[in-house]
């Protein structure tokens, strides 16, 4: 209870310091809306099932997209890290390819998949794909030697190492990757959708700014935090309890 009272300090004197300056007219509606008038627009949005609408195609997106990146990512990765000839081979494209921003691909995107699901899948896919390989082929390669060295002494065959020895202990890495790639898929989703969409959060904050609507804005801004967070929470969770050997030495 103490840890959670602790966690609203900051958000408590954010919204007072808002509130001060909203209703004071220090800072102007049109630059900031109240909180009341944040509120108000979002009861009108989940009224009209509009806001839930929007967060689903946002959801919808990024599962798309991030799912199709961790199922290619994760074990290209595992490959990579544990094959030096995989490495030699897919380093040099891997190297050029990582710095591009995912919204450079945007025009290719839609050139090659018109507006809709595939060309949004496909930018959150590339802003996912990179976060995911690298944690993971890095988590393989940072298993302890002596670890491998031990299960060889054993009599251990080289698939089993890999499955019984190098897997479990690159798992917390690989998970780590999952949290970054996420996170990083789902901000592309936004940006995506304020370029190249009809429906989505990104969308909604696109077309409430134009209406000059900055209540809808901050909702929208602040929906899109709140899912970061409660998945970001709910990966964290499944890594205590699949993982619990994560932070401790093996």
């Amino acid at each position: 209870m103490k840890k959670f009272l602790e966690s609203l300090i900051i958000p408590v004197i954010l919204i007072i310091v808002w509130s001060i300056l909203t209703f004071t007219n220090i800072v102007p509606s049109y630059i900031l809306p109240s909180p009341y008038e944040v509120l108000t627009a979002f009861y009108n949005l989940i009224i009209t099932g509009e806001l839930f609408l929007h967060a689903m195609s946002t959801l919808l997106r990024v599962v798309a997209g991030f799912s199709a990146a961790a199922m290619i990512a994760i074990p290209l990765g595992i490959g990579i890290g544990w094959s030096e000839a995989l490495e030699r081979i897919f380093n040099p494209i891997i190297q050029i390819l990582r710095p591009i921003p995912p919204l450079a691909w945007v025009p290719f995107a839609l050139l090659w998949f018109g507006l809709g699901l595939k060309a949004e899948a496909f930018i959150i896919f590339i802003g996912s794909f990179f976060p995911i390989l690298l944690n993971s082929l890095d988590a393989v390669k940072g298993v302890e030697k002596v670890l491998i060295e031990a299960a060889c002494t054993l009599g251990a065959t080289e698939g089993q190492v890999l499955t019984k020895v190098v897997l479990p202990a690159s798992s917390p890495g690989i998970l780590l990757g999952l949290r970054v790639g996420f996170g990083i898929g789902f901000m592309c989703t936004v940006a995506a959708e304020m370029i190249a969409a009809k429906s989505g959060l990104g969308y909604l904050i696109m077309e409430s700014m134009r209406l000059l609507d900055t209540g809808e804005v901050v909702v929208g801004m602040l929906t899109i935090g709140l899912i970061g967070f409660a998945i970001d929470h709910l990966l964290s969770k499944l890594e205590e309890k699949y993982i619990p050997w994560r932070g401790k030495t093996i």
